[in-house]
């Protein structure tokens, strides 16, 4: 674990370039001595280009590395129970699912992760104004490393609430003596830089060139839902009106859905229309044990985590030819009911237990068994990596952060759960799996979007936010008053002025 001063020196004081290729346990641990090469770097185009890919990397935290964003997500709801092999395997992910977690036994990755992004942001809006290129791509470079401050923000905000607000390096004698903002500035910089990207971004991307970069539509998306959040919502509306377009039609930025929801889990199908912030994944890192979850790893871990443990396809059927894994984020009986006989079951969840009474597959009855896995991402034996590195570890399905389904719903909730914009929104989605109209109201909104959204790491954010956390994970230990946030792990608080959240 580091503390965020050690982690503000390390990620100010090297170029940005050595982010990408030497990012080791190891390496972390050297203090740089000065500011030369760092000086000497930015000299052009190409060096300012390397820079932005870094910023861009920590977006893969979403799903890469066992300590990622939608497993830790999933596990904190009434949808997932953790899973694994026993109580033990994934303490910080046990300790989220089971409202048992601190100071001492969160991940500090989930903090650092998110705050390695917003130095590197930082530092490279510093250096861009110098850098000899074209005015117009300098000013895309800026709005871009300016979207993604705001998303590592949203993240931290909404994960730990009091977060300290950097948005310059900071000199040496500053390192320990950085205090917490308030919340509302926070979001407020959010909105800044937002704000300020939107109007130097690209409407469209050249998908075969650009694929996975921030667009105007992505950014206003964002913007939108970082309004909702705080109960902006006619500002919301404003955002997601644009991005959303005419229910069921292409939006202006050249969103839509796709007609079958199944496509979405295509693996191939790759920045689709209905994609707006994607997190791309590839089996060709090469990533190895020693270098899981760092910068240079850019394998799908969900995908091996969620996976049924011990797993055999005893009958060789191919519809059946799972890859398996290590049992994490197992479907809850809730879910499953909420889910069974809807038209999105048999893409979401896969009863491998019932495979298995079937004599069909073998599987080993992990941690909080239920039979039930999330299909989504589970992959199948042909999508194995056959190149360098562990074959668990490179995996390369997408995952989405937010796609245009999402943003449906969050429009048709920014409109109070009623009218006929807001009908037309969750009929299109119902619509797209054959479903008929339902009246809309803020129910049925947040039914649906449990159900389009399920496994995607939506769910506790949702009953968070909407003051339903209380009751819905009572069952799990969920305090009111606590749980709504996360604990500042404790190496962040040792040395330093940050004070620990309310309860903990």
């Amino acid at each position: 674990m580091k503390k965020l001063g050690k982690l503000m020196n390390i990620w100010i004081g090297l170029p940005i370039l050595i982010f990408m290729t030497s990012c080791n346990e190891e390496f972390l641990e050297v203090k740089p001595s000065g500011t030369a090469l760092e000086d000497n770097y930015y000299q052009n185009e190409a060096e300012a280009y390397s820079g932005l890919i870094a910023v861009y990397d920590v977006v893969g935290k979403q799903s890469r590395g066992f300590e990622n964003m939608i497993a830790l997500l999933n596990s904190g709801s009434d949808d997932h129970f953790t899973g694994g092999g026993s109580s033990s395997d994934g303490p910080q992910l046990q300790a989220f699912s089971n409202y048992t977690i601190s100071e001492s036994n969160i991940a500090a990755s989930y903090w650092n992760d998110f705050y390695q992004g917003i130095f590197r942001a930082n530092t490279l809006l510093t250096k861009l104004p110098g850098v000899d290129m074209p005015d117009e791509t300098k000013a895309r470079f800026t709005a871009e490393t300016k979207a993604l401050r705001a998303i590592y923000y949203f993240e931290l905000v909404r994960l730990f609430r009091n977060i300290p607000l950097i948005t310059a390096p900071l000199a040496t004698d500053e390192f320990y003596s950085v205090t917490q903002a308030d919340p509302n500035d926070v979001y407020t910089q959010i909105e800044t830089d937002l704000i300020d990207a939107i109007q130097n971004l690209p409407v469209t991307l050249d998908i075969e060139n650009e694929g996975g970069r921030i667009s105007r539509g992505s950014a206003k998306a964002l913007l939108g839902k970082v309004y909702l959040y705080q109960g902006k919502n006619t500002l919301a509306v404003a955002e997601f009106a644009e991005v959303n377009g005419t229910p069921g039609a292409t939006s202006a930025f050249g969103y839509r859905l796709l007609d079958n929801f199944s496509d979405l889990w295509e693996i191939s199908n790759i920045y689709n229309t209905e994609s707006i912030i994607e997190v791309a994944h590839t089996n060709q890192s090469n990533a190895d044990w020693g270098n899981w979850g760092w910068s240079d790893d850019e394998g799908n871990s969900l995908a091996q985590m969620i996976g049924p443990r011990g797993f055999v396809n005893s009958s060789g059927s191919p519809e059946t030819d799972y890859a398996g894994g290590w049992g994490f984020n197992v479907v809850t009986q809730s879910l499953y009911d909420a889910l069974n006989g809807d038209p999105r079951f048999d893409q979401t969840i896969v009863d491998i237990g019932a495979l298995a009474d079937a004599g069909q597959v073998e599987y080993e009855q992990g941690y909080q068994d239920t039979g039930y896995f999330l299909k989504k991402f589970l992959p199948m034996v042909s999508d194995r990596s056959t190149g360098g590195g562990a074959t668990e570890l490179n995996f390369k399905q997408h995952t989405y952060i937010m796609r245009l389904a999402d943003t449906y719903l969050m429009e048709a909730e920014a409109l109070g759960g009623t009218g006929a914009r807001a009908q037309a929104l969750l009929d299109a989605v119902r619509a797209r799996v054959g479903l008929p109209s339902v009246p809309v109201s803020m129910e049925t909104i947040m039914q649906e979007r449990r159900l389009e959204l399920a496994g995607e790491g939506h769910r506790w954010y949702d009953l968070v936010r909407t003051g339903n956390a209380a009751i819905a994970l009572a069952f799990k230990g969920f305090t009111p008053g606590k749980n709504e946030i996360l604990p500042i792990p404790l190496a962040e608080l040792e040395n330093t002025l940050l004070e620990q959240n309310p309860n903990y």
